[in-house]
């Protein structure tokens, strides 16, 4: 569980925090298997026995004072009495974990059989657009292959494929056989039949091991629907036009209903690998993409404002019927065409999923994302809940969650993998703030209780028998963190203990709220007027701004936070914001579903991905072996003044390897395998979430746009929110003049 702080000093009261400008608040990665130093828990058992406040719940830690029958709470005071099991095994404190470590992570009892609990298979569902092209089966036939490879033993696999109809592939006979059920064009239309009378469930899900070449055999007959049965199908509209073939709604509610019926018997977590073509235009949870496009423009709205909020509740209310069956969805978009993602992502960010998005089936990592996705642990059915000491609060929480309807700061996760992050702001809870003259610090307690499936082999025989053979185990465990943080005595402690990283992520969320509540445009403004403000009250706590008759004078303004390093990084990160697509407007040819995509992405990464997600790191080479400069600039001058002849840029999404036109020709090209340049490729490719594209360019001989589209600093932008031509020096004045315009 990495949890990383915007300040590692608290503001000491509501005047501090106002007058730093700062967000303060925090990221949490829960299922890290370290802390952000490097640290593992210590694991114990009997986590259910472990005591807790009676007051304010939070679970007895090592900050706690302990005397011989009571304990006092670290968070809120409170004096607790022990029960006599607890006495007894405080007695020899140094064998629990809680005495030992405020990093733990300990078994809980599950309820039921023990016959249930090694019920618990793996499940995955494919579900295939055949609305699509010969291209885009061939990609996801690939991606499937690659799935059946990483998929844990003993687990089930289920094929299934949704056009104006859904079959249903049964692939434990002799041939694969498939059974349809044609989806009714009305958007209120269910099916005809329940899929469970079409093909029982245990049919469906095959086990992996025993038919591996059976579903290898099933996903060769996949073939895209003809127009001709589409239009039959779906019934053709005026003068033949054909209406609709994509019936995605109704599947997905079919699927989740289906497998629903089995959650807790035959498995505990299933998931759902939706791979789509196009935007769902037949049955119910069809969408109009009309209102993208010339038709859109001509009605005078805001398409950078309009084309973000859902056009319908359908998906949303849908995902939460996959939350209530126990499925996860990942939903893999292979399209350039409008799909209304903004629609869609609810099915996968609600229940724990990922969505993806390729533009083309040329250059897409889909099967390495499915692989890498599958062979990483990952935790289900978590509750995250986070308690602070009494002086202060939580107060937004960002992430792909859904949270508890019952209470409040707690969040149900579906399904959780080591990279999932979320964040929390903070407020004070009153005036008064941490009061000074107390040796309370500020405290706050992280709760993650999740369960995992153990495979076989991980299981005890001696304890299990070889009966246990073939079967899976759940295991429930609860992971605790507790952290104390001091208090910042002044503005300067406060500003030198800022992580501009996690500063970083805390905007991100704030601006894309703001982006899908009021508008790209809201969003920009909120970033841009942010800096304004730090910047402002920067100047002003360090007595930057000298006044002469009342004005300030504008070259006493430091728009670079020369007096504290730990800021400095922050105008170049806001200046990168508001240079990504994902502020960008409509106008300058950035793709509403694009948009979405990138939401989804940076709202889920950890601060330090999505700092190379916003500022890509540039470093150069002298040689394939060895290194010349390991951090630039972000700009022309900064490759030709570091007289390197190659360039290493990372943007998390993608990797390129540059060449400059004056590099010796004698220089290997692509750089060999086995050097240093490759060796870091790797190291950068092998800690991500997602599969990152490698891209080696010549300059003079390649098109270099790829590459030079990264050198932001000498971009147009312009923080205001108005495309003019600026680079970031101009993008600084501006912020100079923007300040003194706030100050005056």
């Amino acid at each position: 569980m990495a949890v990383r702080a915007t300040v590692s000093r608290f503001p000491a009261d509501p005047d501090a925090q106002e007058s730093s400008g700062l967000p303060w608040g925090l990221t949490v990665t829960p299922f890290a298997s370290k802390d952000e130093s490097g640290q593992s828990p210590v694991y114990g058992s009997e986590g259910h026995l472990l005591p807790r406040c009676e007051n304010c719940y939070a679970y007895f830690n090592t900050y706690c004072e302990l005397d011989q029958w009571a304990w006092n709470c670290s968070l809120c005071g409170t004096l607790n009495g022990l029960s006599s099991e607890s006495i007894a095994k405080y007695s020899y404190s140094q064998a629990c974990p809680e005495m030992t470590s405020s990093f733990i992570d300990l078994e809980l009892p599950l309820e039921g059989s023990d016959e249930e609990m090694t019920q618990a298979r793996p499940v995955y569902v494919a579900a295939v657009d055949l609305s699509s092209s010969e291209e885009f089966l061939e990609l996801t036939r690939s991606a499937l292959l690659a799935a059946l490879e990483a998929v844990p033993p003993g687990a089930l696999f289920g094929l299934a494929t949704f056009s104006h109809k859904i079959g249903l592939y049964d692939v434990q006979g002799a041939i694969p056989v498939v059974k349809n059920v044609f989806i009714p064009g009305e958007t209120e239309g269910s099916l005809p039949i329940e899929l469970e009378d079409v093909m029982s469930l245990s049919q469906f899900l095959a086990p992996v091991e025993t038919f591996k070449e059976n579903i290898t055999s099933a996903l060769e007959t996949l073939r895209p629907t003809t127009s001709w049965e589409r239009t039959a199908g779906a019934g053709q509209g005026l003068d033949g036009v054909l209406m609709g073939g994509r019936g995605f709604g109704t599947a997905m509610e079919a699927l989740f209903n289906y497998l629903g019926s089995e959650y807790g018997n035959t498995f505990a977590l299933a998931r759902v690998f939706a791979f789509l073509s196009g935007p769902p235009d037949h049955g119910a949870g069809q969408l109009d993409t009309r209102r993208y496009g010339e038709q859109y423009a001509s009605k005078g709205e805001d398409a950078d404002r309009a084309l973000l909020p859902e056009q319908t509740p359908f998906y949303k209310d849908l995902a939460a019927v996959a939350v209530q069956a126990g499925v996860c969805v990942d939903i893999f978009a292979i399209t350039n065409e409008y799909t209304d993602l903004a629609s869609l992502k609810f099915l996968s960010i609600e229940s724990g999923g990922s969505l993806f998005l390729y533009s083309n089936t040329d250059e897409s990592t889909l099967p390495q994302d499915m692989y890498r996705m599958l062979s990483r642990p990952y935790a289900f059915n978590c509750i995250l809940r986070l308690r602070t000491s009494s002086e202060f609060k939580p107060g937004h929480f960002y992430g792909h969650f859904f949270p508890d309807p019952q209470y409040e700061n707690v969040q149900h996760i579906i399904c959780c993998d080591s990279y999932a992050t979320y964040a929390y702001d903070f407020d004070f809870a009153n005036a008064a703030g941490f009061s000074r003259h107390t040796s309370e610090q500020p405290m706050l307690q992280i709760a993650f209780q999740y369960t995992v499936v153990v495979p076989p082999e991980e299981l005890s025989n001696a304890v299990l028998g070889s009966t246990s053979r073939g079967k899976h185990s759940l295991k429930r465990r609860l992971r605790i963190r507790t952290l104390q943080f001091g208090t910042a005595q002044n503005i300067n402690e406060l500003y030198d203990s800022v992580d501009p990283e996690t500063v970083l992520s805390v905007l991100v969320h704030k601006v894309i709220l703001a982006s899908l509540e009021q508008g790209v445009r809201e969003g920009r403004m909120l970033l841009h007027d942010w800096l304004v403000i730090l910047t402002a009250q920067y100047n002003e706590a360090f007595k930057i701004v000298q006044y002469k008759n009342g004005n300030s004078v504008s070259s006493q303004i430091d728009v670079e936070f020369l007096q504290c390093p730990q800021l400095q990084r922050l105008p170049r990160l806001v200046f990168a914001l508001l240079r990504n697509p994902l502020l960008r407007f409509h106008e300058e040819g950035v793709h509403p579903d694009y948009r979405i995509y990138l939401q989804c992405l940076f709202s889920a990464l950890e601060p330090s991905s999505l700092h190379r997600a916003v500022y890509p790191l540039l470093m150069s080479y002298s040689t394939p072996d060895k290194q010349a400069y390991p951090r630039h600039s972000l700009s022309r001058a900064a490759l030709i003044t570091s007289g390197s002849p190659i360039f290493l840029l990372d943007a998390f999404t993608t990797i390129i390897v540059f060449y400059s036109s004056t590099a010796d020709p004698t220089l290997p090209y692509p750089p060999p395998q086995d050097c240093l340049l490759r060796t870091t490729i790797n190291q950068m490719k092998k800690d991500r979430s997602i599969t990152s594209k490698l891209i080696f360019l010549r300059g003079g001989r390649d098109d270099a746009t790829a590459f030079e589209n990264y050198l932001i600093e000498e971009q147009d932008v312009d923080g205001s929110g108005l495309t003019s031509v600026m680079g970031f020096v101009s993008f600084l004045e501006d912020i100079t003049q923007s300040v003194l315009e706030y100050m005056k």
